[in-house]
Formats: structure tokens, C-alpha cells, sequence
């Protein structure tokens, strides 16, 4: 018999025939249904017009939504996903505000060259990993618009280039590479910043992980039944009542935060001629405990699939359904998996779990995370970008591709 879910604030009762457990599965302050009634007010505000769910165009279940902002600066289309529809529905919305608060922070500059911050002993970080490719690096007598943030370990104030953390596409011509990697809200700011931190070390992770030769990579391959965990079991069981092939692989680094990716095609992918790009989606998971880090990655690889057969997002284009899949993704599909290795890991708010994620940070070598607000004090939600430079990026159009980790990974093996 099939387990049947209840939501109960922030717990998840699994029923099953012999067996009734309850456990946390979230470190949110409010339950989705408390966010919602503080958020729903500022959507227009905002410009975000609508929410719609989109779970119904596929066939396998698992909860996605999409919140729209027309006149947005980056997209219009900001997606969701979660174990239930509100969850879902909350994460689209939470997506939108977050994007339309970085196009447009709702918190003083200061103008200021490199050279005035020396002049006064402050610290400022010109964050020349982020500088676009064919743009000059700044001098140190360059006047531009900077916002304030902290260093999360010691409170420090660190001034960084609002270019370089704003998230607006109308700029053609921007200085800095514009990216979502590391922006994040929150009931709180503590809230925004660990989920804003843990994107961080998840795109660490994959970067160095797609670096590794392919067979390093398939031998990363885990079974999600030996998680023994009752929501990631109902979760792979609607992947697989889809009749999909789902492959799960540990990409966890040297920080060793739990991070996990999901790779989700039609059976019998391997054997079609000419497999395109839309064929195989991925979705991925960081948390310190692993059993979330798993379900965030099983419900993204459910929401990237959506995406391609929703076909709204504004960042997919016509090529995009017309490219073949690249064999190294193919690939992913011949692993066999092996079982999941187990993580320790506190349990506790996000207060907690943000002071374990920088232990692990530093005891990896990682010392600065800088956490830059973004949204006005006033409001019901946190949005911050937070900016740990020692990490890697995603691929971008940067004129630095790859940062110390990436490189020493590839040489010797090590980040």
C-alpha cells in the first residue's frame, strides 16, 4: 500500500500500514501557507500578475508552479516546485519577488572608487571573477555605484559593486556577468542567506563534478532507496510510475554539504538514434541533512522537465528544442547505482544549520562568504545575494571561466 501524505504546519506525517512517523523536513520559520499570507499582498507590487500550476502538462505528479512578472528585468517567467502545491506555489512566487528586488534593490548606493575605501580602511571587494568577458577589469580610481554587505563570519562590512550582484537584463552591455547563483529569500534574512549560501555550494560542486573524466563521475551513481527516507521513496516512486529512468548521482565535494543531482529521460533513451537536448533534464539538491538535499533535487529534476514541456520560460529559445543531447549527459544514463553514502548532520533551525555550513566552509579553507541585502527592511521577506569568491561559478560569459578549485581539481584531482 502506497503512503499518503498530510500537511501539518511544517511536518510530514507519513501513514503507512504498520508504521506512523513523524519528521521535520523543512527549517523555514513559517509553514508555506504562513508565507503565502505574508507575501501575497506585495505580488503586484512587484509586477508579478499571475500563478498558475503547471504539474498537470506531465504525467508525473510532483508539484511545479510558475509565478509571471510581465515587465520583469531578467525573467518573466519564475518557476516553483515543492512536495505539495503549496510549496510549489510559494517557491514560484518567493522566485519572483527575489528576481524583481535584485533588478531593482531597495537600498542605498554609495559612489565610490576602489581607492576611497582604502583612503578610509574599509574593506571593499572589487569582485573581479564576476567581471564580464571582453570588459576591463575596475582601477582603482574608477567611480561606481557600490552596496554594503557583511562577512557572515565576522560581521565585518564588505562594499561590493551593485552592478556586479543586480539581476537586470536590460543592460546589453553589462560590466559584470549577471547570474541568480547565490540570490535567495527568506521569512528572515538568516533563512535567505543559508539557502542563498547552500546554491553557492551546490554550483561549486556541479562545476567541479563536470570536470571529473566521465567514469569518476558514473562511479558517483546511488540508489535513493538505500536513503531509507519515506518522502524521497514517494518521490522516486512517481518517477518511476511515469515510466522514466531516473539516475541519481552524489556530487558532494571536499566541503561535504550533502549536494545531489537527479537526471530524469524517457526509458530506453540510450538506444534512440538521435536523442535531443529536452530528452534528459537534471535537477539538483544541496542541504545539510541529505535526505532534504535529496528531495529538493528529485522535485527540481520534476520542474526542469516542466520547463521544456511548458515551453513559457523566456531564457529557452527555438534552438533549444532542436539541439542534440551531449554525450556526456547521455552517458549519466549507463551509471549503476550503488548505495547512498550516510551523512551526520545537525538538526535545527536555520540559524543552526547556517553556523555548520561554514564550519564545513572553513574547515575546506573557504573563510570569506559575504551576504549583500538587497530588500527594504519594511518587508515581510529577506532577499540577499550572497557571495563566496573562493567558490566556483557556473558557466558563464566571464573573462575568468574558472576559479583556483576548478583548476587544482583538474590537475591534481584535489579543489
Amino acid at each position: 500500500m502506497a503512503a499518503t501524505w498530510t500537511r501539518t504546519a511544517d511536518i510530514w506525517t507519513s501513514e503507512r500500514p504498520k508504521d506512523r512517523s513523524v519528521t521535520t523536513y523543512s527549517d523555514r520559520i513559517c509553514s508555506p501557507e504562513q508565507t503565502w499570507s505574508r507575501i501575497e499582498a506585495l505580488l503586484p507590487r512587484f509586477g508579478v500578475t499571475r500563478l498558475s500550476r503547471l504539474t498537470g502538462l506531465d504525467r508525473i505528479g510532483i508539484p511545479v508552479w510558475n509565478a509571471v512578472s510581465p515587465n520583469a528585468r531578467s525573467i518573466v517567467i519564475n518557476q516553483g516546485k515543492g512536495i505539495t502545491d503549496i510549496d510549489a506555489k510559494v517557491s514560484a512566487a518567493m522566485e519572483a519577488l527575489e528576481r524583481a528586488i535584485a533588478g531593482e534593490p531597495l537600498v542605498a548606493t554609495r559612489r565610490a572608487a576602489r581607492r576611497d575605501f582604502a583612503c578610509t580602511g574599509e574593506t571593499c571587494l572589487p569582485l573581479d571573477i564576476f567581471i564580464a568577458a571582453k570588459q576591463p577589469f575596475l582601477t582603482e580610481d574608477e567611480t561606481l555605484d557600490w552596496l554594503v554587505g557583511h562577512d557572515i563570519r565576522t560581521g565585518e562590512r564588505v562594499w561590493v559593486p551593485r552592478a556586479a550582484v543586480c539581476l537586470d537584463r536590460t543592460d546589453t552591455k553589462p560590466r559584470f556577468w549577471q547570474s541568480s547563483d547565490g540570490l535567495a529569500s527568506g521569512n528572515s534574512e538568516t533563512e535567505a542567506i543559508l539557502h542563498g549560501l547552500l546554491e553557492r555550494i551546490e554550483r561549486d560542486a556541479d562545476r567541479l563534478w563536470r570536470l571529473s573524466p566521465r567514469a569518476k563521475r558514473l562511479a558517483t551513481a546511488i540508489d535513493p532507496a538505500s536513503f531509507g527516507d519515506p518522502v524521497v521513496d514517494a518521490l522516486a516512486a512517481r518517477i518511476q510510475q511515469a515510466g522514466l529512468e531516473l539516475r541519481l548521482f552524489d556530487i558532494t565535494s571536499d566541503i561535504a554539504i550533502p549536494t545531489f543531482a537527479a537526471v530524469l529521460g524517457d526509458t530506453g533513451l540510450l538506444a534512440k538514434k538521435q536523442p535531443l537536448f529536452h530528452d534528459a533534464t537534471i535537477g539538483y539538491g544541496t542541504h545539510p541533512v541529505a535526505a532534504r538535499a535529496m528531495i529538493r533535487a528529485l522535485t527540481e529534476v520534476a520542474q526542469s522537465r516542466l520547463t521544456y514541456i511548458s515551453g513559457a520560460r523566456d531564457d529557452l529559445f527555438a534552438e533549444t528544442f532542436t539541439r542534440t543531447l551531449a554525450p556526456e549527459t547521455l552517458a549519466l544514463f549507463e551509471s549503476r547505482p550503488g548505495p547512498a553514502k550516510t551523512y551526520t548532520a545537525p538538526q535545527g533551525d536555520a540559524a543552526t544549520l547556517l553556523a555548520y555550513c561554514l564550519e564545513q566552509l572553513a574547515a575546506a579553507g573557504i573563510a570569506q562568504v559575504v551576504a549583500v541585502p538587497l530588500s527594504d527592511a519594511t518587508l515581510p521577506v529577506s532577499v540577499v545575494k550572497v557571495i563566496a569568491p573562493a567558490l566556483e561559478n557556473p558557466e558563464g560569459a566571464r573573462r575568468h571561466a574558472l576559479g583556483s578549485r576548478a583548476l587544482s581539481h583538474m590537475l591534481f584531482g584535489t579543489s
